[in-house]
């Protein structure tokens, strides 16, 4: 099992070797392992403090294994919070956590590239 659902929340400008310009509004979290009863009120508490100020939020699932119905919850109130602002999307889902979007209807909610 891996520790904890999220790696720190890197702003997008850190993340940008060319030195190109970057829009401060926007930040990407990528996810590593699960989001779990275990680990979601973490991500959920990291989600509060680390959006503030932006008006787009970027979760990068690439490494995202498996999430539970605790980790949705968060998701969900993420995309609501984030709909007030701007915007939120998904990006480089596993087909197991697609699996999950399609059977609770998480693909009707989220924007997922």
């Amino acid at each position: 099992m891996v520790e904890g659902p999220v790696t720190p929340a890197t702003p997008v400008s850190a993340q940008n070797p060319e030195n190109t310009p970057v829009d401060s509004a926007v930040r990407t979290i990528p996810l590593v392992g699960r989001l779990d009863a275990v680990n979601a009120p973490k991500f959920e508490n990291r989600l509060r403090t680390e959006t503030d100020g932006i008006e787009m939020l970027i979760l990068d699932m690439k490494n995202l294994e498996y999430v539970s119905s605790a980790g949705l919850r968060v998701l969900l109130q993420a995309e609501k919070r984030m709909s007030e602002r701007g915007g939120m999307k998904v990006i480089n889902v596993s087909d197991d956590v697609m699996d999950v979007f399609r059977a609770t209807g998480f693909t009707e909610i989220l924007t997922i590239e």
